[in-house]
């Protein structure tokens, strides 16, 4: 398999993406994950330096202004998310095919970077109804957030058409099988 290559997933919060990159981080395709930045606290059991790199807002800014992010959005006031050019760089010479778990703008925007590289997915939940019902029983968010969250998961869904690939989430073993067969294509090529 080649290696060097970059695989997107975004999704709206709640569509299974961090369920399906887990699967497939484990399924023998060379692959490693992308650790994002974030200015919001962790949620549960979340690690720094695991599920995100955690930084303060005002950490977060500066690292801006010295242009260290591959790609970054202000998600909601105060509440950033981002791509650290490091983190990629790292894994690449690590000889590693790197995952993205990120949002439509900053999938959009690694897409553009470096082109061809890049394997762009989009996962979909089977409606909104059934997202805000996600949302509800994952049970880590407030009623206002859980309401912020559907009312982006709206918006996101008008960037499908910029992905390679769009896989709508109704059943997750089928969308993890069809998932790995997408990347082991795409990887073999």
């Amino acid at each position: 398999m080649a290696t060097g290559k970059l695989i997107v997933f975004s999704a709206p919060s709640g569509s299974g993406k961090s369920t399906i990159i887990n699967h497939l981080l484990q399924r023998g395709l060379n692959l490693a994950f992308s650790v994002s930045a974030t200015s919001r606290l962790p949620r549960g059991t979340e690690q720094n330096g695991k599920e995100y790199y955690f930084l303060s807002p005002e950490e977060f800014r500066q690292k801006i202004d010295n242009q260290e992010f591959l790609e970054y959005e202000e998600v909601y006031p105060n509440c950033f998310y981002g791509t650290l050019k490091c983190e990629v760089e790292r894994l690449i010479k690590m000889g590693k095919n790197v995952v993205f778990d990120v949002d439509v703008v900053g999938g959009t925007n690694i897409k553009k970077h470096y082109g061809n590289r890049v394997l762009a997915l989009f996962i979909a939940p089977p409606s909104i109804a059934e997202l805000e019902n996600r949302l509800k029983i994952r049970n880590t968010d407030s009623p206002e957030m859980i309401a912020k969250r559907i009312a982006k998961a709206e918006f996101e869904m008008s960037f499908t058409l910029q992905f390679d690939k769009i896989i709508v989430n109704n059943s997750l073993e089928k969308t993890l099988f069809e998932c790995e067969e997408i990347l082991r294509e795409f990887l073999n090529n």
